[in-house]
């Protein structure tokens, strides 16, 4: 009895912990799923820390980050559902026993702000996230070791189907994402939100305190100053970079800052505080940026000029790269230069466009989704694209759920009706087939 109550109790625990992986890896991967390009430049992060950002072409944290995503969700998955024991125990406890070690470096020397294992769904310092795998670590050490007691929810006959939709639906909702724009945003620049409101410091909150540090140059020599010492003339400037002196108030958006090319001005409120309504190319590196819709592009330039809009492209690229884009496709519209993460962060594509009327961001597209003359018919305010667009991320994440689980339910209905069935059928004449001649022996 007392073994009988050991075995429930170990089978009780190992459960709860496959449970807390299975949640852990599906969420780790959806989120990474949805935002590729975030995940992409996650991963470049990573490489850059550490030295190894050329060691690698340059599709591969991109692949990189879709590959993880769909390694993730599916371990979760069949951690959920008790299929493929073996492999998912095992992958999840390589993953955690790489993982953990890694961010313990990370909390140590902080060559990158955040880990990233959550996207920007949920931002942890990198101090919890070694805490959050620790105990991740120990679940997949119980997990694997005690995998024969992980209950079944799929029969063996049935697994393979879910292991396949699963690793289908990752791989398209991933590429969709990319193609398109993340179906959940979770990043300050998400549709319906006010820049300039997201800009500002409540009364009575403490700013956070930053240092400019210029690094200037002389005779060969590379020295940093900040605005208390600056040198005179004789030192050339190379770059500038910012360190944050003292912790405070951060407003989510803090990078906003629109300098014109033409002109050096900063367009910032100019352009926030506007009624009307302002288009904003955004094109972080415009040497990389894709030009196959540029016709599109220059086209609701043109409707912009005709109808009194603001247009401005954000990119963080030099002026000689600017000259050399404007060569190629023929822009005619004004550059703003801007922080290189800001404009990551606004929009996943390059270039990507932005519709904003006050301050307030009304739409979002990608490259591939960019409204065209079909659509832009009058002007912005009697056409449905001049109005905010409708986001509910309750929806959203009920019509992804249904496109996942409306087929593993039909699965699960085939398995229960038809597979089990079967097997309890065959398992019956089996015992029918055996107890026979043992009744024909008793006769005798």
């Amino acid at each position: 009895m007392k073994d009988k109550n050991l075995h429930i109790i170990q089978k009780i625990l190992v459960n709860a912990c496959r449970f807390l992986l299975a949640a852990a890896f599906i969420f780790s991967g959806f989120v990474k799923a949805i935002d590729p390009l975030g995940s992409q430049y996650k991963i470049q992060d990573y490489l850059t820390a550490f030295g190894m950002i050329s060691w690698f072409p340059s599709f591969f944290p991109l692949l990189g980050g879709i590959v993880l995503s769909a390694i993730e969700f599916s371990i979760g998955i069949f951690l959920f559902f008790g299929v493929k024991k073996q492999l998912s125990s095992l992958f999840a406890l390589l993953l955690m026993a790489v993982m953990t070690p890694l961010t313990l470096y990370l909390a140590l020397f902080d060559p990158v702000s955040d880990c990233g294992c959550f996207g920007d769904a949920w931002v942890l310092t990198n101090w919890e996230t070694f805490g959050k795998n620790v105990i991740l670590l120990a679940a997949a050490i119980l997990v694997f070791r005690r995998k024969a007691l992980l209950c079944r929810f799929i029969t063996e006959k049935m697994q393979w189907v879910v292991s396949l939709y699963t690793f289908l639906y990752v791989f398209a909702l991933a590429f969709y994402c990319y193609y398109s724009l993340p179906l959940l945003d979770f990043r300050p620049y998400k549709i319906g939100q006010n820049i300039l409101k997201g800009m500002t410091i409540p009364e009575g909150a403490k700013p956070s305190v930053y240092e400019s540090i210029f690094i200037l140059e002389k005779n060969g020599q590379k020295q940093e100053f900040t605005l208390e010492n600056y040198p005179d003339s004789t030192w050339t400037f190379i770059d500038t970079k910012t360190s944050l002196k003292e912790k405070g108030y951060e407003p989510p958006i803090h990078d906003f800052s629109m300098i014109s090319v033409t002109t050096g001005e900063d367009l910032t409120e100019d352009v926030l505080t506007d009624v009307g309504y302002t288009f904003l190319l955004v094109a972080h590196r415009i040497e990389e940026a894709d030009d196959s819709n540029i016709d599109l592009i220059n086209e609701i330039y043109d409707y912009s000029v005709e109808h009194k809009y603001k247009f401005y492209c954000l990119t963080s690229s030099p002026e000689e790269q600017i000259e050399l884009w404007k060569d190629k496709t023929g822009a005619e519209y004004p550059f703003c230069q801007m922080d290189d993460i800001a404009l990551k962060t606004m929009v996943r594509s390059n270039p990507g466009l932005m519709l904003i009327k006050n301050g307030t961001i009304l739409n979002k597209w990608s490259d591939e989704n960019i409204p065209d003359e079909y659509v832009l018919t009058d002007k912005l305010d009697k056409l449905d694209l001049g109005k905010q667009k409708p986001v509910s991320d309750a929806r959203t994440i009920g019509y992804v759920f249904l496109w996942f689980i409306v087929p593993l339910l039909l699965v699960l209905s085939v398995d229960v009706l038809i597979v089990r069935r079967s097997d309890r059928r065959k398992a019956g004449l089996k015992k029918l087939g055996d107890s026979g001649p043992r009744e024909e022996e008793k006769e005798d």
